[in-house]
C-alpha cells in the first residue's frame, strides 16, 4: 500500500473558539420530548413492535447518548427525531412542536461516509446553502471558511472525499451541517467504521466541538467507554419492544479527556450501565435459548477490577 495522500491529523490539531452569535442560544432551542412512542414495522402478514410506550427528554444544549442491545431500535429514535418516521402511536415533539418531517433544523451525520466524492471538501459544505439560497454567495463562503477552520480542515478546501483521511471526511460532514446551523445533531454510530486509533481522537475533537458550540446533540453508539465519555445524560435501552430503561446523569466535568477513564465516578458508571445492559442480555436469552456467554464473561471481568 502507499502512503496516505494526507496525514491523520495536524500538529496543530485543534478547534477554534466558535463566534458569538452561534451560542446566543445555547439550551433556549433543541428540546425533543417523545410521549408514550409506539413504532410498528409491518411485513406482509405480520407487525413487529420496535418502540412501545417509550419516553425520553433530549435536554436543549446537551449531549445525550443512546445505548442499547443490538437492533433494539436505536436507529428508530434518531429517524424519528429527523422525521424520517412517524409514530404508529404517542407524540415526539421540538421545542413543543410535533415533529411533522425532515427539516433542517434536525440534521443526521450517518455510520456510512456521504460526502459527494465528485465534489470538493469546500464544494461538500457549500451543497445546501447553494441548493436551499439560503445565503449570498459572500456570506455562504464566509462561513463555509470559518466552518472549515472550525474543524481543523483550513487549507484542505481543494481536496476530495478519497484525498482525506476517515476522520478528515468525518469532520468535512460535521461542518457540513453546521453550516445549515440546525437546533439538533443526530449522529447515529458515526465513528463506527473508524480505526481505533482514528475513533479515538475523533471522539477527543467531538467532545471539543461539542464544548465550543453547545448544540444539542444525540448520538448513537455500541461502545459503552464512548457513550460515557461523551455523554451528559445517557439513556439506557430496553430490548424490544424497546422503552427507556434508565437515564444516567454523568456528572463528569468539562472539558474532557481519557485520564477521566480512570476516575471513581467513570467506573462506576461503566459498572451500572454494564449490569443494566447484562440484564437485557439475559432476557434475550431466556427468550432465545441462548446464553450470551460473551456478555456474561465481559460483566463478570468488569465486577472483578471493582472490588
Amino acid at each position: 500500500m502507499g502512503r496516505p495522500l494526507v496525514p491523520l491529523v495536524s500538529a496543530d490539531f485543534h478547534v477554534k473558539e466558535p463566534r458569538a452569535e452561534m451560542v446566543d442560544d445555547i439550551g433556549k432551542y433543541g428540546e425533543v420530548i417523545f410521549n408514550d412512542v409506539v413504532t410498528v414495522v409491518r411485513n406482509k402478514d405480520t407487525h413487529n413492535v420496535i418502540l412501545k410506550d417509550c419516553s425520553l427528554t433530549v435536554e436543549g444544549g446537551k449531549l445525550t447518548v443512546l445505548v442499547g442491545p443490538s437492533g433494539c431500535g436505536k436507529t428508530t429514535v434518531i429517524n424519528l427525531i429527523a422525521g424520517y418516521e412517524v409514530p404508529y402511536r404517542g407524540e415526539v415533539l421540538m421545542d413543543g412542536k410535533p415533529i411533522a418531517g425532515p427539516n433542517w433544523e434536525r440534521l443526521v451525520v450517518f455510520q456510512e461516509m456521504a460526502l459527494f466524492p465528485w465534489l470538493t471538501c469546500y464544494e461538500n459544505v457549500t451543497f445546501s446553502p447553494t441548493v436551499r439560497g439560503s445565503m449570498t454567495k459572500k456570506e455562504m463562503h464566509s462561513e463555509a471558511i470559518r466552518l472549515l477552520e472550525l474543524v481543523g480542515l483550513r487549507g484542505f478546501e481543494e481536496k476530495y472525499p478519497m484525498q482525506l483521511s476517515g476522520g478528515m471526511q468525518r469532520r468535512a460532514e460535521l461542518a457540513r451541517a453546521l453550516i445549515n446551523r440546525p437546533k439538533v445533531m443526530l449522529m447515529d454510530e458515526p465513528f463506527r467504521g473508524l480505526d481505533a486509533m482514528t475513533r479515538e481522537l475523533m471522539q477527543e475533537y467531538y467532545l471539543k466541538l461539542f464544548e465550543a458550540t453547545k448544540i444539542t446533540n444525540v448520538f448513537v453508539t455500541s461502545e459503552i467507554e464512548e457513550a460515557i465519555f461523551l455523554a451528559d445524560n445517557l439513556l439506557i435501552m430496553t430490548n424490544k419492544p424497546t422503552k427507556i430503561k434508565k437515564v444516567l446523569e454523568v456528572g463528569l466535568p468539562r472539558p474532557r479527556d481519557w485520564k477521566m477513564a480512570t476516575s471513581k465516578r467513570y467506573r462506576e458508571l461503566k459498572a451500572e450501565t454494564l449490569e443494566l445492559l447484562h440484564e437485557e442480555a439475559i432476557k434475550a436469552s431466556a427468550a432465545s435459548g441462548k446464553a450470551d456467554v460473551d456478555l456474561t464473561a465481559a460483566y463478570e471481568k468488569i465486577k472483578e477490577t471493582q472490588k
